[in-house]
């Protein structure tokens, strides 16, 4: 993993999903070069060890889908750090591994109460607090899913299709103030969350990607480090690719 020093200095983050896996590791990176971290998670033992780990300046336990949890950590967060400059959302979960007409209606209901509404109140909750100073850098995770759709995947890839959907618009709204919002689209990488998913899903997934294999955290760390940057100005209302191939738009 390449440190470039100094590209986070005076730049504050809030990372969700961030006890763990891809939110873990680019709050590290955001912490060695420079910044400074907010971790969210829903996992309160985890996010504490996680916070000590990455050198965060706080932490808050929380589930992102609980709208008025998430304003209060917002605001909590914006005082801890005294301005936010940065938002990624990582939080997410899988669901569970059934064809649509056998989908069970709890896990849909809770995978986009997760991955989408919990996402969409992040950035509700935020975006006010980058355009107070004229500046943001918004990165949610979405998923190759949400471009091409996994079969017995439906409530995750529907749920990551909205994902790009709100980023696209929250990007065009936001274009010429100063804050710049896109999504990324990995294909599957080694990572916690592959324990909820059968391995018949996962080496399904592994099939579709050209190169060969999953990918790896620190490859899709490197990209949301670049679109949370100073360096990414000219890119918003997009999605950024890390699929070995899988997907090319």
């Amino acid at each position: 993993m390449s440190i470039f020093a100094g590209r986070y200095a005076g730049r504050c983050a809030i990372v969700t999903g961030g006890a763990s896996g891809l939110g873990k590791q680019v709050a590290a990176r955001i912490v060695a070069e420079g910044g400074k971290v907010v971790l969210w998670d829903v996992n309160p033992d985890a996010l504490a060890a996680a916070g000590d780990e990455v050198g965060a300046s706080a932490v808050a336990a929380l589930d992102v889908s609980d709208q008025a949890a998430v304003e209060e950590a917002a605001k909590a967060s914006a005082e801890a750090l005294g301005k936010i400059d940065i938002l990624v959302c990582s939080a997410g979960i899988t669901g569970a591994t059934a064809s649509v007409w056998d989908y069970p209606l709890d896990s849909w209901q809770r995978v986009i109460d997760i991955n989408l509404n919990g996402l969409f109140y992040c950035n509700r909750a935020v975006v006010p607090y980058m355009l107070q100073n004229g500046y943001g850098r918004i990165v949610n995770l979405a998923s190759v899913a949400g471009k091409e759709g996994n079969p017995n995947a439906s409530a995750y890839s529907a749920s990551k299709a909205g994902v790009i959907g709100l980023t696209k618009s929250l990007g065009k709204e936001l274009a010429g103030k100063g804050v710049i919002a896109n999504a990324l689209t990995p294909a599957t990488f080694e990572s916690p969350i592959l324990a909820q998913l059968p391995q018949s899903q996962v080496d399904y997934m592994r099939s579709k990607i050209p190169m060969g294999r999953l990918g790896e955290v620190s490859e899709s760390a490197a990209m949301v480090c670049f679109m949370a940057s100073e360096e990414c100005s000219f890119t918003t209302a997009s999605t950024f690719d890390t699929s070995g191939g899988r997907t090319t738009f």
